[in-house]
């Protein structure tokens, strides 16, 4: 899938399309380039962490964020797909949604992904929840790391 979610009504190129890699947990329902993958069309996407960056003075320091027992991360992800007006092919994109950061992230960031428990996927999938699993990881699930 392509990064950067591209709804199925979009009627221009794929580049044109504003930056849509992630969507605020507090607007995924009503933006209207994410609300009908909010209704019909939801992912989950498996990773083994992911990376925020910390501004120093001596530029930009990453560091990798990782669940604590090793465990895959699985962020709440939407997707889509439509058809590229270049090719004519169809094409499925995906986003992922963040929200308030937990006590460890926002160190770094205000944000982080929604970060969904096996216990939710199925709720998460089917549309049987929905807002109420946008809150921040629990402040003892993930550890963080500098990295190069």
């Amino acid at each position: 899938m392509r990064w950067g979610l591209v709804p199925w009504w979009w009627k221009k190129k794929a580049k044109e399309a504003p930056a849509t890699f992630n969507a605020r947990a507090e607007s995924v329902a009503e933006k209207p380039m994410f609300r009908d993958a909010f209704k019909r069309s939801r992912c989950l996407i498996p990773a083994s962490g992911y990376y925020e960056w910390q501004k120093t003075p001596t530029g930009k320091q990453p560091y990798y964020y990782a669940a604590r027992d090793g465990s895959p991360l699985t962020i709440a992800g939407l997707w889509d797909e439509w058809k590229d007006i270049e090719t004519g092919e169809p094409q499925k994109s995906c986003t992922m949604i963040i929200s308030n950061a937990d006590e460890l992230a926002s160190k770094i960031h205000d944000r982080m992904p929604v970060l969904l428990q096996p216990k939710d996927f199925d709720d998460w999938l089917t549309g049987a929840a929905g807002a109420e699993l946008f809150k921040p990881a629990a402040n003892d699930y993930l550890q963080t790391w500098p990295v190069s």
